[in-house]
């Protein structure tokens, strides 16, 4: 799968992530996103969500500044809403960012 997504609407104002891991929870296969501007912008979605909506799409889109970085993510920051995301990310042994 690829590790580069483009989200269609901004999550705390960012649109690009990187796919660092993959983990079952439940059942069900979640994928742990990290923006590439913020380290500390994050998200876990679904592998139906991710793959099956049109909610993301495979790869970086070519984006103007102001859309990949709104002004919702400096609100993000100095809200500190950037906290409510995921609060460690551990990285599989086959996760393409593992580099132990």
């Amino acid at each position: 799968m690829n590790s580069m997504w483009t989200s269609s609407k901004p999550i705390n104002g960012l649109r690009h992530f990187v796919l660092v891991n993959t983990i079952e929870e439940k059942g069900q296969i979640k994928n742990l996103m990290v923006s590439v501007v913020d380290v500390e912008i994050s998200a876990k979605i679904s592998n139906e969500e991710l793959i099956n909506s049109d909610e993301w799409t495979e790869g970086w889109l070519n984006l103007t500044k102001c859309e990949s970085i709104t002004k919702d993510y400096l609100e993000c920051k100095l809200s500190n809403k950037s906290k409510e995301g995921i609060n460690k990310i551990f990285l599989n042994n086959n996760s393409i960012f593992n580099i132990s």
